[in-house]
């Protein structure tokens, strides 16, 4: 019977809501329109907007775009920092190292005689 440690399950979750939010921050931002979607915008024309675009009420698929993003990089450095701790844990004892064996370079054959 295989048990998962406690790492691998915490691993196998943290994907799972991690590819969860990868997809749904993909919908989120795909759905919003840009600052300037407007025909002027095409041009790099923002008439008397500031420089970074006008800042309005937040909506929500804005407020769904950085809590997501705040999840995902959250999952993404709690993914690396259980990697990285269980590095060098393996659960499969059958798979061992070998050491490496080290062999002088093949000699060079001479080229066959020319008749």
């Amino acid at each position: 019977m295989l048990r998962y440690t406690d790492r691998v399950v915490i691993a196998i979750l943290l994907t799972i809501v991690h590819v969860i939010v990868c997809l749904f921050l993909i919908v989120v931002v795909l759905l919003q329109s840009g600052k300037a979607a407007d025909l002027a915008g095409a041009f790099g024309g923002m008439g008397s907007q500031t420089a970074f675009g006008p800042r309005g009420s937040a909506t929500l698929l804005s407020k769904a775009t950085t809590i997501s993003a705040v999840i995902f990089m959250l999952t993404s450095i709690s993914l690396s920092i259980v990697a990285t701790r269980s590095a060098g844990v393996s659960n499969l004892p059958d798979l061992k190292r070998r050491p490496v064996q080290n062999s002088a370079p093949a000699k060079p054959q001479s080229a066959p005689a020319k008749k």
